[in-house]
């Protein structure tokens, strides 16, 4: 696994194969920029999903492109074990809670077992120490997990308590960023987060906006002055008391100064800011940023919520790049089921992630989301994505809805002048129709993908992924993840 220099960037991925057989299998490299127009990964559990998407990771990584990993159960976490597999020594700690029912081995022993088994595999695909130390030490891994102080604490109620320089050159998108913050609150004191519906909402929408305006200050304790003394006379056509009675402005004061007070709500409001470009930035000493940020702990309505905002922010610093046809971030979903659904489903995550996938590439950034639950994906805007990898689904109706986003995909590409368009060009040209695809997919064996890249002259292969750096443990314990941040430093 050669570290590329001057050329081109390039993702050493795995193995390839045709999906009519015949020939070996043969290294699967994927041109970095193939990734600009995005790439969407489908397979059901167990398929190898989350370790294909490590694997992508990584490879962004390593050849220093920084990368955004959005986690919401957890799993992505383990990137910060990178390394933690290549001796007994590193390993052993990490082995409690991992046994088998059944298999009463001291944790030295069953580690001991498992580096063999991953240094066997690394040889197979040509890895080795050298490949793990240029890894490990060109990345700096960070944990962010708003709302808690396991990972590092996040200030998502930034783009309302922080005025945004953005309010002076881009005030839509700061507008955006500050709903979504209005809307977290909302959600906090158990009332409702709708911008387009709740009369709260508006009101201390309209109070935020006016101070970030004057430059004013804009931190809560603010707002609720607005609430006793309202610096408007009136919001929209209606006189401040019709649009909300001064009984239910004190009563959302008296909710909101709770939520102040509340020792548990600190940790919303304390932390790195939601910037983006300074997330991504590289270290002074020169290390590619790795920024996991996990929502694993929270509820539902607040994993929309707070990545609704990260989104949101994201669109606001891609906007503010310089156009590049090289990709220069990748920003990664892992299990975006919910949060994309089709018409006229609209959680707070669905506006960034579409315009992210409309208008990303012009910046140089790619989009890499991944689910196992197909069937409630808004595939229009899927459409836009150039690489689809797509593993073992089991139920017809998944399968369906995933060869019909294929050819989708395909059609698109013959339409900017790619491969032939209609079923046809699943294959780059051979006669692979739906039906025949869809058995493919049924029959495909773990860790085997259907890849689609519209980029690529060979158009449809068969693609097993490398063994990933990460040694994909499982979801981290509030004290392991402790553990884990002190042990990458």
């Amino acid at each position: 696994m050669s570290t590329p220099t001057s050329a081109p960037a390039t993702f050493y991925i795995g193995a390839q194969r045709s999906l009519r057989g015949g020939a070996a299998p043969s290294t699967f490299a994927l041109p970095a920029h193939h990734l600009v127009t995005h790439g969407v990964i489908v397979g059901m559990t167990g398929s190898g999903k989350t370790g294909l998407l490590t694997v992508m990771v990584e490879e962004a990584l390593r050849t220093r492109i920084p990368a955004l990993v959005l986690d919401v159960k957890g799993d992505l976490t383990n990137l910060l074990l990178a390394g933690a597999s290549m001796s007994v020594e590193s390993l052993t700690p990490w082995m409690a809670g991992t046994a088998r029912p059944g298999d009463t081995r001291p944790d030295a022993e069953r580690a001991a077992e498992l580096v063999a088994k991953r240094a066997a595999e690394f040889a197979e695909w040509g890895i080795g120490q050298a490949e793990f130390d240029a890894y490990r030490t060109g990345t700096c891994f960070r944990v962010l997990t708003p709302g808690s102080t396991a990972g590092e604490a996040v200030h998502v109620l930034s783009s309302l308590e922080a005025r945004s320089p953005r309010w002076d050159d881009d005030a839509e998108s700061a507008r955006a960023a500050l709903s979504a913050a209005v809307s977290l609150v909302m959600r906090l004191l158990g009332r409702d987060p709708d911008p387009a519906k709740s009369r709260e909402h508006v009101l201390l929408s309209v109070f935020a906006e006016r101070r970030h305006t004057a430059k004013l200050p804009c931190d809560l304790a603010a707002l609720l002055d607005d609430l006793e003394e309202p610096p408007l006379e009136r919001i929209g056509a209606l006189e401040m008391d019709a649009f909300l009675s001064k009984r239910d402005r004190r009563a959302l004061a008296a909710a909101l100064n709770s939520l102040l007070a509340s020792p548990t709500f600190a940790s919303w409001r304390t932390g790195v800011s939601l910037d983006i470009g300074a997330w991504l930035t590289p270290t002074s000493d020169g290390r590619t940023p790795c920024v996991v940020l996990s929502v694993a702990h929270l509820d539902d309505d607040e994993r929309a919520l707070v990545l609704g905002m990260v989104l949101e922010e994201v669109l606001s610093w891609v906007r503010s790049l310089p156009g590049s046809s090289s990709l220069r971030a990748l920003v990664a979903f892992d299990e975006v089921y919910g949060f994309l659904p089709p018409h006229p489903h609209s959680p707070p995550t669905k506006r960034p992630i579409v315009a992210l996938l409309k208008q990303a590439r012009a910046f140089g950034v790619g989009m890499l989301l991944a689910t196992q639950n197909p069937m409630d994906l808004d595939y229009r805007a899927l459409s836009n994505a150039g690489l689809w990898c797509v593993g073992r689904l089991q139920t017809d109706a998944d399968r369906e809805h995933v060869v019909d986003g294929l050819a989708g995909v395909a059609s698109n590409g013959a339409e900017s002048g790619g491969a032939a368009s209609g079923s046809s060009a699943l294959a780059g040209g051979a006669a692979f129709d739906a039906e025949t695809l869809d058995d493919i997919v049924k029959r495909l064996a773990p860790r085997w993908f259907v890849v689609r890249d519209t980029h690529a002259q060979e158009g449809t292969q068969l693609v097993r992924p490398r063994t990933a750096l990460t040694w994909m443990r499982g979801p981290l314990t509030r004290s392991e993840l402790v553990r884990a941040r002190r042990a990458v430093g």
